[in-house]
This record gives structure tokens, C-alpha cells and sequence, in this order.
């Protein structure tokens, strides 16, 4: 059951970016369903990239956006972000803030008296960990590098204490939470849509036409990788153990590592670029498994996959450790190299697998689950004195 009619148009959400429909949006789509009149504060709002739904609610955009190259270059303008979250102004008499966070929208200003809940999908990660994946500079860059970003870590452990309730999307997450914000926090795993992402049976023809390859190549089997190609997500660990093992792996998502990538694959590595869901769905159903090498804060991706009923190979590491069970419906391997990884393939593909198991699995996150803990934590935040 809906809770706006508790809290009615009295509710903001905040989001750091809205170009897309990735985990973190499907999150916020869930919530803004709730809140029908709530206007969305975001640094940036590309409606034509988003769903019904969140184009349905009044947006509110930074000034930054109006910057020449800012909606294209959005990134190189990570040091004004925390100044940019703090000039919207959130009307009086809200009495509820939602930010769903994992750069700086929980640094938004909530009005007095009003309550504010972060839905955090990590610290900000930029500032945290993985510099030298989205940086990698040396000499005098990175020491300015540095700089900056020991500056965000200070706005980021600072902010933290306008939020009045964290919730985490893991327990990997709450951890993170605990440690750089000395905040205890709740968990509410993110959605996954259980009832689109289903098993059935496909035909080669069909997975062919999806990933646009060749019949002929999809004949053979593949393992499959879904992600978008950016450094920390490691799939030159699933090239590596591709060309390494002669299995085939078929490369869904785009990104600025996908020359780099391309220059790695040979003959056993196919790439697919961004499919649709429809696509994406046929794809979970043909392939022998999922490779998820890298570590992440959750991964929607091992979940959706999982829920057609396809197997995991994974890093045991991170959120991959609350959604996947070792030898029920994935197999872990515990260092990133390109051997470790393949020897866990060869071990997944010696597995006879139980799909109606790995999808009940997958049942734990589907999207009323979400939203029954949303609205729990929603009460507690609602029902607490102000700090």
C-alpha cells in the first residue's frame, strides 16, 4: 500500500544524475511511484534517457547544467558537484527528503523540521576507493588528483550529518557506511524485476538476432557478461579467461574501456553493444553464465540472471556475496586474475545446475520487497526525534 497520503506532496527526492535507466534510477522509479507530486532535485536531467514515470514528476536541475559541455562532460565536474547540490533550496514545509545517493545527493540541504532518508548505494566512490581506476594519473596530475579528493572526503563524512536515517542497498554497503560515516544504517536490497526477467526456452536464431552475431557462433554456447565497460568492473578478466580457455563470451554494455577491450579479444569474444531489455533477457536465457568479475557495492545484473534461472561466475567479493550462493546458483573465485577465473568457469560448466532453484533464489529481490522496505524505513525515519 502507498504512503502518500500520509505525506502527500510534502516529499523531495534528490538524485545525483538522471541520463539513464541503471540500478540506481530503477530505484528512485520505485520511490517517485509512491510519491506521485514529488519533485526530483539532480545535477543533471536528460528526460529523453529516462522512464515514463520519473518524466512524469517536476524535475529541479543544477545551474551546472547550463555549462557548455557539462550533459556530455558531466564527470570532469566532480569538485563543484557538493557545491552544486547545496545551492537547490527545498521548499518549507517539506516534511520528508528521499535522496538516493552514492555521489552527493545525500549532501542536499533539507528544510527545518523536515526529515531526511539517504538510500545510499555507496559513499561516495570517487573519494573512497577505486582513485587510480577512474584517475590513474601520476606526478604533479595526481597530486593534485589527490588533493581534490582528500577535499570530497572531507564534504562527504561532513554532509553525512544532514541525513537523519541511512539505508544501504547491502550489507557490504552498511559496512562501508559505518566506517567512513560512523553511521549505523538499515539494508534494503535493490529491486529486481522478478516478473519480466523470467525462465523460457530460446532458440540460437533468437540469440543471434539479440546480440547481433552469428547463429553459427552462439551454436557453441557462450558465457555472457552484461555491464557497462568502465575499469573497475574488470571484464578484461573475462577477455583474459576467454581467450585463455577458447570458451566463448559474448561482451553486452559500452563504455569507455571497449577499445581497450576489443584490442584484447580474439576469436572467442563477441561484442553486442547496449541491447534493450527484451534483448538482455533473451541473452540471460542462452547463456551457460553470468560472469560478474569485478567488486561491486550490489549488482542488479547477477540477480536479473539469476531470476532466468542462469548460474553466476563470480568474484567473492562484495554485494556478489549476499545474492549468489555458492554452489546453488553460482560458483565464486577468490582472486582477480584471468586464471583464477577460468578455472571457476570450467568448474561452473562440471555443475549440473537446478533452474527452478536459482530462481526462487532470485525471489528474494524482487521490486514489493523493495518497496516493503522502503516504506518500513520510511516510518522509522518518520517516527524518530530529530538528532
Amino acid at each position: 500500500m502507498k504512503i502518500e497520503g500520509q505525506l502527500g506532496a510534502d516529499v523531495a527526492l534528490a538524485h545525483d544524475w538522471l541520463n539513464g535507466m541503471r540500478g540506481g534510477e530503477r530505484c528512485l522509479e520505485l520511490i517517485a511511484g509512491e510519491f506521485p507530486e514529488a519533485t526530483i532535485y539532480t545535477l543533471l536531467y536528460c528526460p529523453e534517457a529516462l522512464s515514463e514515470e520519473l518524466r512524469r514528476h517536476r524535475a529541479v536541475v543544477s545551474g551546472l547544467s547550463r555549462v557548455p559541455g557539462f550533459k556530455k562532460h558531466y564527470r570532469l565536474f566532480l569538485p563543484l558537484f557538493p557545491w552544486a547540490i547545496e545551492r537547490f533550496r527545498v521548499p518549507e514545509g517539506t516534511k520528508l527528503v528521499i535522496s538516493t545517493s552514492h555521489c552527493v545527493a545525500k549532501g542536499i540541504r533539507a528544510p527545518k523540521g523536515a526529515r531526511h532518508l539517504c538510500y545510499c548505494f555507496t559513499p561516495m566512490r570517487y573519494a573512497w576507493a577505486l582513485a587510480d581506476e577512474y584517475f590513474g594519473a601520476r606526478g604533479l596530475k595526481r597530486a593534485v588528483v589527490d588533493g581534490m579528493l582528500a577535499r570530497l572526503r572531507r564534504w562527504d563524512a561532513e554532509s553525512a550529518g544532514r541525513v537523519d536515517r541511512f539505508v544501504a542497498i547491502s550489507e557490504h554497503v552498511r559496512k562501508r557506511i559505518a566506517a567512513h560515516y560512523g553511521r549505523e544504517a538499515g539494508v534494503v536490497y535493490p529491486p529486481a524485476d522478478t516478473g519480466f526477467f523470467t525462465p523460457g526456452a530460446v532458440e540460437p536464431g533468437e540469440v543471434a538476432a539479440a546480440a547481433g552475431v552469428e547463429r553459427e557462433w552462439v551454436e557453441g554456447g557462450y558465457d555472457l557478461v552484461v555491464s557497462a565497460l568502465v575499469p573497475y568492473k574488470r571484464i578484461d578478466l573475462a577477455v583474459r579467461a576467454a581467450e585463455a580457455t577458447g570458451r566463448r563470451l559474448l561482451v553486452a554494455g559500452a563504455g569507455g574501456e571497449e577499445g581497450k577491450l576489443r584490442r584484447l579479444a580474439g576469436d572467442c569474444v563477441r561484442f553486442a553493444g547496449r541491447p534493450g531489455d527484451e534483448a538482455i533477457r533473451t541473452l540471460y536465457r542462452g547463456c551457460r553464465c553470468l560472469v560478474f568479475p569485478g567488486e561491486e557495492d550490489f549488482g542488479i545484473v547477477p540477480v536479473e540472471v539469476q531470476s532466468c534461472g542462469r548460474p553466476v561466475v563470480a568474484f567473492g567479493k562484495g554485494g556478489a556475496l549476499e545474492t549468489v550462493r555458492d554452489g546453488v546458483s553460482g560458483v565464486f573465485f577468490g582472486e582477480q586474475s584471468a586464471e583464477a577465473l577460468g578455472a571457476a568457469l570450467e568448474k561452473a560448466s562440471g555443475t549440473r545446475w537446478d533452474a527452478a532453484e536459482i530462481r526462487r533464489g532470485a525471489e528474494r529481490f524482487g521490486r514489493e520487497r523493495f518497496l516493503e522496505g522502503i516504506r518500513r524505513e520510511i516510518g522509522l525515519v518518520m517516527a524518530e526525534e530529530r538528532r
